[in-house]
């Protein structure tokens, strides 16, 4: 089925933006990887999610989303994978895995002939100097009418909340169901964009990105010296990194929050 091209206006920046699948865009594939993400450099060290992130592109072109504006440069991109959630064994429940639990599924069913029940969220990317107009929430929503296009049902989002590094040593159990006294809406900027859009935060994935590295790599991702044992304080994690210099290695859990979009 193919996913139409959307035009959508950007109120904050009176701004028209053309979307539309890699598979309907090939050209763009090149682009793609130009723009710049906010990912810190330790994430991109992840070994599950980064070693099957650039098969998305290549193999799943139709589930990946590009925005272009009215000069037809690329503004934005979003990420998505089918898998089978409903599958035996997995009985519909969202794994705490997260982030690269589904990355792991989703490639899995495709090399056994798995059908996909379900659509996940992997990542939305806004180019610098685009970003916090908006466009994150326009490819959220574009995410889920390609996924509704494509004969699915939900949308499920394993969600970095976006402002939790402040925070390093908050619960995210209690940080992911924090809200807003005056609207009830979650706390944080991120879950709010999914909660906006018709999401429903259901659980906490506790081990949902894990970066394992010697001490010396994280010395080299963040500058800083790793030369005690315990927690660790990383700019940009989302919690504190546990550190054993006497057997040199550091290790990243980072939990996120599933969300998931019914339609």
């Amino acid at each position: 089925m193919r996913f139409l091209p959307v035009k959508v206006v950007n109120t904050v920046h009176a701004m028209e933006l053309d979307i539309s699948t890699l598979a309907e865009r090939p050209e763009l594939q090149d682009a793609l990887w130009q723009l710049s993400d906010t990912w810190p450099e330790y994430i991109q060290n992840d070994p599950v999610g980064w070693s099957h992130f650039d098969r998305i592109v290549a193999e799943l072109p139709e589930y990946v989303l590009v925005a272009t504006d009215e000069q037809g440069a690329l503004v934005a991109r979003a990420l998505s994978v089918p898998f089978a959630l409903h599958e035996k064994g997995r009985d519909g429940e969202l794994p705490d895995g997260g982030w690269d639990q589904v990355l792991v599924w989703a490639f899995a069913d495709r090399r056994h002939g798995v059908d996909p029940d379900t659509v996940s969220a992997i990542e939305i990317t806004v180019s610098a100097g685009r970003q916090g107009s908006g466009i994150s929430a326009v490819m959220l929503a574009a995410m889920r009418e390609n996924a509704r296009a494509r004969g699915f049902s939900e949308v499920v989002a394993p969600v970095r909340p976006s402002a939790k590094h402040r925070e390093p040593h908050a619960s995210i159990y209690e940080y992911a169901r924090r809200i807003r006294p005056e609207d009830g809406l979650p706390h944080d900027p991120w879950l709010r964009v999914h909660v906006r859009a018709g999401g429903v935060i259901e659980k906490v994935a506790p081990t949902s990105m894990c970066v394992p590295g010697s001490v010396a790599q994280w010395r080299d991702w963040t500058g800083l010296p790793f030369d005690r044992p315990g927690e660790v304080e990383v700019p940009g994690a989302l919690v504190p990194v546990h550190c054993d210099p006497e057997r040199g290695h550091a290790v990243y859990v980072e939990p996120n929050v599933w969300v998931r979009h019914r339609m």
